[in-house]
């Protein structure tokens, strides 16, 4: 199967050919209204959310479709204690496709180990949002007519933050791209996320002081200090408004500054910013829907595509458990710890699941 787990899963062309048809799409709906009947699209979401799932079901039913599913993990069998491989194995049956979102790092890629039909991530974690990345790119390229040659600022929290890590994975891919991460130092870009920017030769600044970088950015993407990934409700209130963007913080910010953000917002974009030409978060998530419209055919359309998924036993390398107690691998015990070996005898082997470093 053709599934779709990290950004990395696609190339460039195939991420322009899927913005190509999301904005056919929404230029030409009517063509593309009957393109999946009698397709089944199954909406597995074990963690609570309303513009991923509810823009998967939309897209499915705009291209005909039809969608099953569950919106939370209490109303399925795995809160009786069924295994993910057990619920992917059953689901494959029933659909055609499945959009996943679950609370543990590497989720989707143990879904896709065990699938019999794609498997989208619809965000696993703290890791990987790759169809919000999507979504993003289609934003920039409406907002801004490119996506290359820009000063992208990502603010708030890029430490739990899987949209950011997503977004930057593939726009490191494009060319003459510069990042500037705004956030408090406990909610730094994590470690991997860097070292991949610095091994592409990716420039990079690091600051927690918001107004000092603005003027500089072409794209403000903001995001919320996610309280459910902390377990120190103490440290979630005191960063909770570390960062609130207002009208009038914005006015020296370029006058074609983006301001994107994957909602939900909490406090950290003030309701007089919305009618500010410049804020394209709403018009953000309307892509969503047409992107993931595209990403559906695609994957539907490459069901006969091969798909490796054996790089190595980690138990049988020697390596110790993956020390991530976010990881998949944690709480399914049944799932093997695959890894990701470096490029080099100097990189340190990744788990597979979630890019935590392990040791011997």
């Amino acid at each position: 199967m053709r599934h779709l787990i990290d950004i990395l899963d696609l190339s460039l062309s195939e991420i322009d050919s899927l913005i190509r048809t999301a904005e056919d799409i929404i230029a030409h709906p009517q063509d593309y209204a009957e393109k999946c009947r009698g397709q089944i699209l199954a909406s597995l979401f074990y963690e609570s959310s309303t513009r991923t799932r509810l823009s998967f079901e939309s897209a499915m039913c705009s291209l005909g479709g039809s969608v099953i599913g569950f919106a939370d993990a209490e109303t399925s069998s795995a809160s009786k204690g069924e295994s993910l491989q057990d619920t992917i194995k059953v689901v494959s049956g029933y659909a055609d496709i499945i959009a996943m979102r679950h609370p543990r790092d590497g989720a989707a890629l143990a879904a896709a180990l065990y699938a019999d039909v794609p498997v989208i991530n619809a965000g696993d974690g703290s890791h990987n949002h790759p169809t919000q990345t999507l979504t993003d790119l289609l934003t920039i390229h409406r907002e801004k007519g490119k996506i290359s040659g820009m000063t992208v600022g990502l603010c708030g929290d890029l430490r739990y933050g899987r949209t950011v890590h997503s977004l930057i994975e593939a726009l490191s891919r494009y060319p003459n791209m510069r990042f500037i991460f705004i956030a408090p130092e406990e909610l730094r870009m994590p470690e991997y996320v860097l070292e991949m920017l610095e091994t592409l030769g990716q420039p990079y600044v690091e600051t927690d002081d918001l107004d000092s970088v603005l003027p500089e950015l072409d794209i403000l993407y903001m995001t919320r200090i996610q309280r459910e990934r902390f377990e120190d409700s103490l440290t979630y209130e005191r960063l909770k408004n570390s960062y609130i963007l207002t009208r009038d913080r914005i006015q020296g910010a370029k006058p074609d500054m983006a301001i994107m953000h994957p909602l939900p917002r909490v406090n950290e974009i003030a309701p007089d910013v919305d009618e500010d030409p410049r804020a394209a978060y709403f018009r953000q998530t309307k892509n969503g829907r047409y992107i993931r419209m595209a990403l559906i055919l695609k994957l539907l359309s490459e069901r006969a595509g091969n798909f490796q998924l054996i790089p190595g036993d980690a138990a049988q390398a020697g390596y110790r458990p993956c020390p991530n107690g976010r990881c998949i691998t944690r709480s399914e015990m049944q799932i093997k710890p695959y890894i990701r070996r470096g490029r080099t005898s100097q990189e340190p082997a990744r788990c597979l699941y979630c890019d935590t470093k392990l040791k011997y």
